[in-house]
């Protein structure tokens, strides 16, 4: 039994896969668990979209700098916030105090609006987006969509209705725990300590990164914590081991995405580059009997291409659950027949898929939380030994993360070794002056598509 917060879950039977209080819990939920969408500062908040298919995305946005009319006393609000603005992890300077101040002592007028604007608009990129710049984001494919629901425009002009200019900066910040909890250390990190005050505001960054509001139920895993936590109201109920992409070529990239289904007993199907890149597929052709033996289903097609197909079982390379994840890297959350490596202290071991602990119980959890399920019938379609796929009808999302610095699994904030050396370049651009921000969204490195488990 695990208790945090509010939520409890109660895992009763045997094989380690029952759920029995999960059920009740499940069913109070309604049918989108995750909130909608924060309105734009300016506007009224529009209907939550219908949470199947992903929308479609621009991969670069206009940049959105608008000049608008400020008084001295909204300039001097807005002087203020940036002198205080190292309190988020952020730079004083890069919001050109100094050329503030002399618009603001030369009175209203042209000069104060065009630097009152570029000041807050620059402000306001870096509180909702991250002050880090795609090409310092080493394997970040997650596409933020703050800037569509707190567009610029429209966080100045309310701000500017409402005169408070504090109040629509700070209305942009994360409002995940970790983030305040981040936040806390800085603020009591000492001056000369330049070292630990930069890690600080480097995984603040990160947070900048995601959108402000991850949902009211979500996955998220810490790569280099080697941890996956379930969360609901941005409380972990529960938290599972996990094994992670080896660094090099099969590191795990970061992604945003939603699970839409929960297979129990897969099938793997065995990728070319082992088929046929490693002769599994003629050594298994010329032995059916290792084959069977291993669970391999073995065919060759008339232009000679052989597909090599694992069946469920206790030998399969997932394990006997795996989260179904459509995106292009071919990463998805999975079991492995392999659970020993689990007591193992530094787990990046995989080819980028990230491997689970308890896979069962996620899976079982997944299903009654995000499919309506009950525990009689999870238990049947696990035990059955037949590949099942569970949909989801609530939105799951899941979010892939690195995180140096962070609260681990009992909330103490800690930090963590830098296993894919990803550090260096978002240190480096604080380091450098702040870049103007180009539109861009998501990393432009070449996809490395991740589909082997062992």
């Amino acid at each position: 039994m695990i208790v945090r917060g509010k939520y409890r879950l109660g895992w009763g039977l045997g094989l380690g896969l029952g759920l029995t209080s999960a059920v009740a819990f499940a069913a109070s939920q309604p049918e989108n668990i995750l909130p909608s969408p924060s309105p734009a500062p300016s506007a009224p908040a529009t209907p939550a979209a219908a949470p199947s298919a992903a929308p479609t995305i621009a991969a670069q946005l206009p940049i959105d700098e608008p000049t608008v009319t400020w008084s001295v006393e909204q300039a001097r609000s807005l002087l203020g916030v940036i002198e205080g603005i190292e309190a988020e992890g952020l730079i004083p300077a890069d919001y050109q105090p100094s050329a503030l101040k002399a618009a603001i002592a030369a009175g209203p007028g042209a000069a104060l609006d065009a630097q009152a604007s570029k000041s807050f608009a620059w402000l306001v990129e870096d509180m909702r987006d991250g002050r880090t710049r795609m090409d310092s984001r080493i394997q970040w494919f997650v596409v933020d969509t703050d800037v569509e629901t707190s567009p610029t425009s429209a966080v100045m002009a309310k701000a500017l209705a409402d005169n408070d200019i504090p109040g629509a900066i700070a209305a942009l910040a994360p409002t995940a725990p970790d983030y305040a909890a981040l936040k806390g250390a800085l603020a009591v990190a000492p001056k000369a300590d330049k070292a630990r005050r930069n890690l600080i505001r480097v995984n603040m960054d990160r947070w900048r990164w995601l959108p402000r509001d991850l949902g009211k139920f979500y996955l998220l895993t810490n790569v280099p914590e080697f941890q996956l936590r379930l969360t609901v109201d941005n409380t972990i109920i529960r938290s599972y081991r996990t094994i992670v992409g080896k660094p090099g070529r099969t590191a795990t990239p970061q992604l945003a995405e939603v699970v839409e289904g929960v297979v129990f007993n897969p099938t793997w199907t065995v990728p070319q580059s082992i088929v046929k890149g490693e002769g599994l597929g003629a050594r298994l052709l010329a032995n059916p009997a290792q084959a069977a033996r291993e669970g391999y289903k073995v065919t060759k097609a008339k232009n000679g291409t052989i597909t090599v197909v694992q069946q469920p079982g206790p030998n399969n390379a997932l394990g006997f659950m795996k989260l179904d994840m459509p995106n292009e890297h071919a990463i998805f959350i999975h079991d492995t027949p392999s659970r020993g490596l689990f007591n193992q202290t530094f787990r990046a071991l995989s080819h980028g898929c990230v491997r689970t602990e308890r896979a069962m119980e996620l899976g079982m959890t997944m299903g009654i939380l995000g499919a309506g399920k009950t525990t009689a019938e999870m238990v049947e379609i696990a035990r059955s030994g037949q590949y099942t796929r569970v949909p989801m009808t609530k939105t799951f999302p899941i979010y892939i993360m690195y995180f140096t610095m962070a609260t681990d699994i009992n909330g103490k904030l800690g930090t963590f070794r830098d296993i894919y050396a990803r550090d260096g370049a978002v240190l480096a651009s604080f380091a450098a002056p702040r870049k103007a921000w180009d539109g861009k969204r998501k990393s432009s490195e070449k996809v490395i598509k991740l589909d082997n488990p062992l």
